[in-house]
């Protein structure tokens, strides 16, 4: 079935188009992907575009003039009913059981069951939207979708081989090592759906290297399109005092590639020395060690994890910050970064990924994985006040004029664009 001729709406290049969202999961609180389609839906309505978010559990927050439509799915790694056993009654329908028999296999089975929802879902409606964006899932439903006649844009983060790569190393054990290749299993798919898709974005020039070697992407079916940071959130509260020696860092998911192990071992380094304090904004889980490796470190005093906290919580935390850090062995963009800058927070942070992209010359760079030069890094500027202030100025100034989500969806819908151009549908340049 193929999609009917483009009608009068699509004459002009300014003309409103209909978009649909793909996100197997969306809440922000599930990381940057969450953060992404809460933030672009917001900035596409802005430009006076009709979104719509097809989204599986947990759901996206979104406001009230972008339309959600919410795909079941069993939801086996909700923390209130985690690995539940489903009912026998949800098990007949046979895209349910293949994700149950995917988690109980120690696999992850989510970006594909979407993928294979999703396309149920759209192909009742053929001709409803004039382009689909698909949020890192790339499942192999995505290729029946396009087959449907929808132009198909998808963002690619960051490869999650890299993830993968993290996670391997940071354990030893033989059996350790082959649950983690189970788990991250649904990455040859990504990769094969990833080489027969037309219009990739990626979120930095960085990611868009990585991406096309990892998933050998040629080059040209790439287009950068930076992330934005909401600077109405983030922004700097001058009436709050900032405290002394008082370190933050944010974790959306205490796994290996977040850097939280090397954060911990320089604030104990420093710890020694001197008073410190460190604000993790997030909650460890259990089964990753860090509260063993607080109490090995005997950092139970130093380090205060805050859970989740509304975005209106955010500024405050950062406010009262001496300096932010952003320990990540590797970010496809790195919202961390931007957020604390534009909230005038200096930032100490690794050079993994595309860190020096968003950082540039407003904060201190250090190598990934290098305690030593975190705890190096974070003592010069906790000890250079004047440091600290003209870094915060100049890290909001960056923000506000290289990370906006209205400069993210302008470039956004030239993409959409030029994917409807290629797909055969009439656009005017």
């Amino acid at each position: 079935m193929t999609i009917p001729p483009a009608d009068a709406r699509e004459g002009t290049n300014g003309t409103p188009l209909k978009v649909c969202l793909l996100t197997y999961r969306g809440n922000p609180t599930c990381g940057g992907q969450g953060i992404y389609i809460k933030r672009i839906s917001r900035a596409l309505r802005d430009l006076g575009h009709q979104v719509d978010v097809v989204s599986g559990p947990p759901y996206p927050q979104l406001d009230e003039d972008v339309r959600l439509h919410p795909l079941e799915g069993l939801d086996l790694y909700n923390p209130e009913a985690l690995f539940r056993i489903p009912k026998l009654s949800e098990l007949r329908s046979s895209i349910n059981l293949l994700e149950w028999a995917g988690v109980s296999t120690g696999g992850f089975p989510e970006p594909h069951t979407f993928g294979l929802r999703a396309y149920r879902f759209l192909r009742e409606k053929v001709g409803e939207f004039d382009v689909i964006h698909d949020n890192q899932c790339l499942a192999y439903g995505l290729l029946k979708i396009q087959d449907l006649g929808f132009p198909l844009v998808a963002t690619i983060h960051h490869p999650i081989m890299v993830d993968r790569e993290a996670e391997l190393q940071s354990v030893r054990w033989w059996w350790k090592k082959l649950k983690i290749r189970r788990w991250y299993s649904f990455v040859g798919m990504q990769t094969k759906v990833s080489r027969n898709l037309s219009h990739v974005i990626t979120v930095s020039e960085q990611s868009k290297n990585d991406v096309a070697q990892a998933f050998d992407i040629p080059s040209q079916r790439l287009s950068v399109v930076p992330n934005g940071i909401d600077t109405r959130t983030f922004r700097p509260l001058p009436e709050v005092k900032r405290e002394e020696n008082r370190i933050i860092t944010t974790t959306s998911s205490d796994v290996p590639i977040k850097g939280l192990r090397y954060l911990m071992e320089a604030v104990a380094s420093i710890a020694k020395q001197r008073d410190i304090n460190l604000t993790v904004v997030g909650k460890p889980r259990k089964d990753k060690g860090v509260e063993d490796l607080l109490r090995e470190l005997d950092l139970d005093r130093v380090v205060d994890f805050t859970g989740r906290i509304e975005d209106e919580e955010f500024a405050d935390y950062y406010a009262r910050a001496t300096l932010a850090v952003v320990p990540s062995l590797y970010e496809g963009f790195g919202f961390p970064a931007g957020e604390a800058m534009a909230c005038k927070t200096p930032v100490v942070s690794t050079t993994g990924g595309a860190l020096p992209e968003v950082v540039g010359d407003a904060g201190i760079l250090v190598p990934p994985g290098d305690s030593r030069a975190l705890a190096d890094g974070i003592v010069s500027l906790l000890d250079d006040p004047e440091r600290r202030n003209r870094l915060g100025e100049e890290g909001f100034r960056r923000v506000h004029e290289h990370f906006t989500w209205e400069r993210a969806a302008e470039r956004m819908v030239q993409v959409y664009r030029e994917a409807m151009n290629a797909n055969g549908r009439f656009l005017e340049n």
